[in-house]
């Protein structure tokens, strides 16, 4: 009974967390301007969830579009990249020690501890030609990931038996063909909780865009949710249709892909 009681409470109090402030954002970006200003979490009189969100999306010369698209890209290059240079480290890490696997494990674990220093970064990218563009934006955010999504690599690489990779090179497979012929379709479980995870960190990530992507053009959803937020600051239902919609797609994504994050997490500890 106290294990139930304690399960319950741990349930409402993440209904009240997460479930509540969500709920009241969603209930004021229906309202209208005057309502929306009053501090209460009441039910909108006059619904206006189109007109807000028609507004809203042509606010700026449809600049939450353009956002929308910017941010797209950066995500799918930045996940993409991070999937296959994180398999593949961690692949090499696993399988084929050397002398120099702990330093490289040093770079990795420091890749998690050490914050990333802003003016020396926007150095490099000035002197490789990168800054202010979205390929050097996209090596940033590999760059940042990397290390996290080579420890979860690594750990479910753990649980592979080497005699597969036996097996393949006695029938003539080179380290390319063994890796993405052979490990890489077995990684799936992991990989779907590194696509899910970083994606979500990806697109919501506000600082790096502000530093190392600025122009108006080059707006990522959060810098557009934060010119939104000082230019519709009286305008709290527009605020919040903003919000709702920059909110949805990350929430859907851990929704449909819930039991395969849990999955690709625990993987590695449990097979191991």
């Amino acid at each position: 009974m106290r294990r139930h009681l304690t399960g319950l409470a741990a349930i409402l109090v993440s209904g009240v967390v997460f479930v509540v402030p969500f709920a009241f954002i969603a209930v004021n970006a229906l309202k209208d301007r005057q309502q929306s200003a009053l501090p209460d979490f009441s039910w909108p009189a006059h619904f206006r969830l189109v007109d807000n969100f028609v507004e809203v999306v042509k606010a700026r010369d449809y600049m939450l579009i353009i956002a929308f698209i910017n941010s797209t890209i950066l995500t799918v290059a930045s996940v993409t990249g991070m999937v296959v240079l994180a398999a593949m480290v961690a692949f090499v890490l696993q399988r084929r020690a050397s002398r120099w696997n702990g330093v490289i494990n040093f770079l990795v674990l420091s890749g998690l501890i050490i914050p990333p220093a802003v003016v020396p970064t926007i150095w490099v990218l000035q002197r490789l030609g990168l800054f202010k563009t979205m390929p050097g934006l996209i090596l940033i955010e590999i760059a940042f990931g990397l290390s996290f999504s080579i420890l979860l690599f690594r750990a479910f690489i753990s649980t592979i038996p080497r005699e597969l990779d036996e097996a393949a090179v006695l029938d003539g497979a080179g380290p390319l063909r063994l890796f993405f012929r052979v490990v890489l379709p077995l990684l799936r479980p992991v990989a779907i909780t590194v696509v899910v995870v970083q994606s979500v960190a990806v697109f919501n990530d506000f600082t790096n865009p502000l530093y190392f992507l600025p122009g108006d053009q080059n707006a990522t959803v959060q810098l557009t949710l934060y010119n939104f937020s000082s230019q519709f600051t009286t305008q709290y239902n527009l605020l919040f249709m903003d919000v709702l919609l920059i909110t949805v797609p990350p929430l859907l994504m851990f929704m449909f892909f819930n039991r395969q994050i849990v999955a690709g997490m625990t993987s590695g500890a449990i097979k191991g």
